[in-house]
């Protein structure tokens, strides 16, 4: 027999999710700025993040993807904070938006010193073609997957739809569009208690 204090043998404990080090968080998020080009950038995170490593759920990754969306500011890098805060609290969303940052802002410098140049590269032009389709590409996969996680209940599927139709068919402003949806959506999908009969 087991002491009220020790857990029983019958219900298997929880594990607890290993703790992210900072020096694998950063190394991930600037390969991710460093080799990113023209969007694509979340389906990317996506699977480096929740495929990959399993450092989160889906769940908990469309949260803080929904959530990058509507914040104002570049999508990337409020998700990239999200992530760091989620695994790591403040240091990790630190660590996470400068490894985001360090990448691009020496290419960036690099690239506008030698921007003429680059221009009179054969191909470079039709490459970055390449690169934007295979951009396009990646977020057509995570629109699926969003979009397969989303259908699971018939109230994120209104919403979502409502949401594409206001935004994407009768050309609202977003900003109305979020104001107006994000109440509505958060109310219909609070938990309620169940009503006595």
């Amino acid at each position: 027999m087991s002491r009220p204090d020790q857990p029983s043998p019958d219900v298997p404990a929880a594990t607890p999710r290993p703790t992210v080090p900072l020096w694998a968080l950063y190394k991930m998020f600037f390969w991710i700025g460093l080799l990113s080009f023209g969007g694509g950038l979340s389906a990317w995170v996506h699977r480096e993040v929740v495929q990959l490593r399993g450092w989160m759920t889906e769940e908990e990754f469309f949260s803080g993807y929904g959530l990058a969306q509507i914040l104002p500011g570049v999508n990337s890098t409020n998700l990239a904070v999200y992530i760091g805060q989620h695994l790591r609290g403040t240091l990790g969303a630190l660590v996470a938006l400068g490894a985001m940052l360090t990448g691009p802002f020496i290419v960036v410098l690099a690239a506008a010193v030698t921007y003429q140049s680059l221009l009179g590269v054969p191909g470079f032009k039709t490459a970055m073609a390449g690169v934007a389709a295979a951009a396009i590409g990646l977020l057509a996969r995570l629109a699926m997957t969003s979009f397969r996680n989303s259908t699971r209940h018939v109230i994120s599927s209104l919403v979502m739809l409502g949401t594409f139709a206001a935004v994407g068919i009768f050309r609202w402003p977003l900003l109305l569009v979020v104001v107006i949806a994000a109440p509505v959506s958060v109310a219909l999908a609070w938990p309620r208690k169940p009503t006595d009969a």
